[in-house]
């Protein structure tokens, strides 16, 4: 008998694999914070003895390296990529004894892509293929993306995104699960899944690589790609030289005086809190990104790459689960921390910042102020499916450097949900801008009665 556990890291909106039999077991993909995938192991009472990559990721830090190195597994990496570390290189027809007793052995499939060298492994039981792990090739319902790597490489990337599709549905039995990484919130991929399981034979129906010509699902895919997160640039890198082992351990605790130093040197003092209570007082000059939200996403996109940070939250809970998700993303330490709130960590004989939270009906009936400024931070692909009426368009992951473009007046920050315009509304807010965060569902936008309109 074979297993396989699912390990989800939702905040990137991947997953990574264990699958093995009774004594042994491979990791597919895992994350940086390789304890969980150490945990799981422990839990089947199996030995790690092969840890794969499907490619050099471009959108998280790999643990496999790490990983490899604690277990004494053979790591193996698709032999196209180019990296700077010790590997067993891997070609496309190779094969891995996972388990022989169990009778469970890899096969390794070109499938280039997402990337070059991308490479998808076939698990199989006994000579019977029973599963494929598929990394960024073949996702659920879709594919992943083909341009992380180079622009000039995109178009040719993508028309190999088609074949890699079908030689895999071509070649495996309908049956077999698919289990890919990207797909389940992750920019990396080229849209998001429906549902949580499926297999090739779901795919041949139901995925528009499989079901569509080559060159209309080319010219669809590129067309629906949206814009790349900033940080993805420093992920293939650091990939590729060999990640360092992480540190998990509590960072140096900082009082008022040090935050209100760390603000005035340009730092980023970012709070964890929920945005209901950033928006009822914060410090001063300090950015807003939930811990339960995309937090190491959106915070490594925005951030400008370097800048030290420092970490408010509420409980050392809440700090420690933030740093596990950072250091995925590739920032590893940050440069303080401290918990509680804002009492704690607003200089004495100062008041912490406040800022107005309301809905869009507060905003239909604010809207014909003269001063009103409504501003969506929605991705482009999400506003082409309609807008309110007049309002400014600055995607929240350009929003930084475009700060200046904002007419004046009193700004409504909006999203599809409130997150997003969480984080906005503490960018404006640290720009001493009057901001209002609309906390709502774009949906109430038309019930509401404000005008939208569509491109």
């Amino acid at each position: 008998m074979f297993f396989i556990d699912t390990i989800e890291v939702p905040g990137l909106g991947n997953r990574s694999y264990l699958a093995g039999g009774e004594r042994t077991a491979v990791a597919v993909d895992p994350p940086r914070d390789i304890d969980q995938v150490i945990a799981a192991a422990a839990r089947r009472g199996v030995r790690i003895s092969h840890v794969v990559e499907t490619h050099v990721h471009n959108d998280y830090v790999t643990g496999g390296l790490e990983l490899a190195r604690v277990t004494g597994a053979d790591y193996l990496v698709p032999a196209g990529a180019r990296v700077g570390f010790a590997r067993v290189p891997v070609h496309d027809g190779d094969r891995a004894d996972i388990d022989t007793g169990a009778g469970l052995e890899l096969r390794a499939v070109a499938t280039p892509g997402h990337t070059p060298h991308h490479t998808s492994y076939v698990l199989e039981e006994r000579g019977a293929a029973v599963a494929v792990f598929t990394g960024g090739s073949l996702l659920i319902g879709t594919v992943g993306r083909p341009d992380l790597v180079e622009p000039r490489l995109t178009r040719q990337l993508a028309r190999a995104q088609h074949a890699s599709a079908h030689r895999l549905a071509d070649e495996l039995p309908e049956e077999t699960a698919v289990l890919p990484t990207h797909g389940f919130g992750s920019f990396c991929s080229s849209a998001q899944a429906e549902g949580s399981a499926t297999t090739i034979g779901k795919e041949k129906v139901s995925n528009e690589a499989l079901t569509r010509d080559v060159d209309t699902f080319v010219a669809d895919l590129l067309a629906g790609l949206d814009d790349i997160p900033a940080y993805y640039a420093h992920m293939g890198p650091v990939n590729a030289a060999g990640p360092r082992p992480v540190d998990l351990t509590p960072p140096a605790v900082a009082d008022a005086e040090e935050i209100a130093a760390r603000l005035a040197a340009g730092e980023w003092v970012v709070d964890l809190r929920n945005r209901v209570a950033f928006a009822e007082g914060h410090v001063a000059g300090s950015f807003n990104f939930e811990a339960e939200g995309q937090l190491a996403t959106y915070l490594a996109w925005l951030i400008p790459w370097g800048r030290p940070v420092t970490l408010l939250a509420e409980s050392p809970e809440q700090l420690a689960a933030a740093q596990r998700e950072l250091v995925r993303v590739g920032i590893d330490r940050p440069a303080a921390a401290a918990t509680g709130g804002p009492a704690d960590w607003v200089p004495a004989g100062e008041s912490p910042a406040s800022f107005p939270r309301g809905t869009f009906a507060d905003l239909a009936r604010r809207q014909q102020a003269e001063d009103v400024v409504v501003l969506d931070v929605r991705r482009d692909s999400e506003r082409a499916g309609g807008y309110v009426e007049g309002s400014v368009h600055i995607p929240i992951h350009a929003l930084p450097r475009r700060l200046h473009e904002i007419p004046d007046g009193e700004v409504w920050v909006h999203c599809a949900g409130g997150m997003r315009a969480a984080v906005a509304a503490g960018l404006l807010d640290a720009a001493a801008r009057d901001v209002v965060a609309v906390d709502d569902s774009f949906d109430a936008a038309a019930e509401a009665g404000l005008a939208l309109r569509t491109p």
